[in-house]
């Protein structure tokens, strides 16, 4: 039975598993923050790109 409850309170496969869902969930929120920053000048940027290339 100690040997059950030793093995229960020592593994550590769940806690790698929540580790990596919160750097996933960190890294999105990164991402949209930067998407969201940088999406009007970088439409801006395509559209004077767009704007030169139009006859």
């Amino acid at each position: 039975m100690m040997g059950y409850l030793y093995r229960l309170f020592t593994r550590d496969e769940g806690a790698t598993m929540v580790e990596y869902g919160l750097m996933v969930a960190l890294i999105a929120v990164v991402a949209l923050l930067a998407v969201t920053a940088l999406g009007g000048s970088v439409r801006d940027i395509f559209q004077n790109v767009a704007d030169t290339l139009t006859p």
